[in-house]
C-alpha cells in the first residue's frame, strides 16, 4: 500500500504540474488511511507535494493518528 501511496503522490504532482485532471484529496487521505501514510509521506517530501497547503496536512496529521491509534488497538488483542 505505501508503494501505491507513493505511486498515487507523484502521479497527482505530475498532473498538477500539467494543470490537467487531480487525484481528490480525499482519494489521497483514504489511501494514507488504508495503510500507505508511510508512502505517502514519503510522496509528499520526494515530489515536494500538499506541503505548502496546511488544511491538507492537518487531515493527514490526523490520518496519521488514527492510523497509529487501530495499530495500537490491534497489537494489543
Amino acid at each position: 500500500m505505501n508503494v501505491f501511496a507513493l505511486a498515487v503522490f507523484g502521479f497527482d504532482k505530475w498532473q498538477a504540474k500539467k494543470h490537467r485532471w487531480r487525484i481528490s484529496e480525499n482519494i489521497l487521505l483514504g489511501i494514507s488511511l488504508l495503510g500507505g501514510i508511510i508512502g505517502a509521506a514519503a510522496g509528499m517530501i520526494f515530489f515536494n507535494h500538499k506541503f505548502s497547503k496546511k488544511s491538507f496536512l492537518m487531515k493527514f496529521i490526523l490520518v496519521v493518528l488514527i492510523d497509529l491509534f487501530l495499530f495500537y488497538r490491534v497489537l494489543r488483542h
